[in-house]
Order: structure tokens, then C-alpha cells, then sequence
């Protein structure tokens, strides 16, 4: 790369992991961050824009072997990408000692590595569970939106066997 040139590399941290947003370490390289320093957005409001333009159902972004996965972002990956999950799996099973270069080099693993925080391999680990911070979270988003089928000035459950079209037992 010519003296004095350099790459821009555009990152989509927002306000919400400011702390993530770092320089790069490749002297051509300039990283910025324009939901932080340009827009000033959170990911509600990333979300807000996305839904306003068709993209409302656009998941976080996380790498498939990510440690901080929970239970449901595992068992979405099982779910819907069995090819994925076959992978992560595969992955979790060969951390089991360390990275080989470290131990080669003297810096073995103290203990295993393990995806899962039950420490079990991620292939029997108990994602099947639901986390107290999930229940929790979708109890929350129905104080915030309301039950999923739930009553409205507009719409009732009328439909609902039992009930006649005001949502009233008949």
C-alpha cells in the first residue's frame, strides 16, 4: 500500500458496545464506527430502522462458536442450520484441550474449554432448557407489547372456541 494511503473499514458497533469500537491494528487500515460517532444509534434504534424498511426480522450478529450464546441462540442454530450446528459442535469438541499451538509453545489449557456454560459438550449440553434470563425476557416483552393473540379496540380472540365475537365466554 502507498505511503499515506489507507483502507476505511466501516464497523456497525452501536451505542449500546461503544466499548467494543477500537482502531485498527494495520497501519493502512482506519476503522469507523458511524452508528457511534454519525448517527448516535443504539441497537433499539438499529431495529427501529430495520423494521421501518422490511428487515424487522434481521438477527444479532454473532460468531456460530461464540461462548456467550445462549439457549435459545443454540437451539436456533440446531433448529435451522443443521449444517452450522453440525459444525459448532465439531468445534466445541476440538477446543476440549486448548489450542494446539499454545500447547505446543508451553501455554497448555488448565482444565477443558467448553462452548456451553454447563460445561458439557455442546452436543448434550441442556439447550433445550429454558433460562430464568429467557423466561424473564419473554415475560417482559409481553409487559411491552402485550400478549402475542391478546384482546385490542380492533381485534379480540373472538375466534377462540368458547367465545363469541367479543372475546366474552358464550
Amino acid at each position: 500500500m502507498p505511503k499515506g494511503l489507507h483502507v476505511e473499514q466501516w464497523v456497525g458497533i452501536s451505542t449500546d458496545e461503544f466499548h467494543r469500537a477500537k482502531d485498527s491494528d494495520v497501519n493502512y487500515m482506519r476503522n469507523r464506527h458511524p452508528l457511534i460517532s454519525d448517527l448516535d444509534w443504539s441497537r433499539a434504534d438499529c431495529m427501529r430502522y430495520l423494521s421501518s424498511v422490511g428487515l424487522a426480522d434481521t438477527p444479532k450478529s454473532s460468531c456460530l462458536g461464540c461462548p456467550f450464546h445462549g439457549n435459545a441462540q443454540w437451539r436456533s442454530l440446531r433448529d435451522h442450520s443443521p449444517t452450522e450446528w453440525d459444525d459448532v459442535v465439531a468445534f466445541d469438541a476440538a477446543i476440549r484441550k486448548g489450542n494446539a499451538r499454545a500447547n505446543a509453545s508451553g501455554n497448555p489449557l488448565l482444565g477443558e474449554a467448553f462452548l456451553h456454560r454447563s460445561r458439557v459438550p455442546l452436543g448434550v449440553a441442556p439447550i433445550d432448557h429454558v433460562t430464568r434470563s429467557e423466561r424473564d425476557a419473554a415475560e417482559l416483552e409481553e409487559l411491552e407489547n402485550g400478549v402475542v393473540n391478546g384482546c385490542s379496540p380492533w381485534a379480540c380472540r373472538g375466534d377462540e372456541p368458547g367465545q363469541d365475537d367479543f372475546g366474552l365466554a358464550s
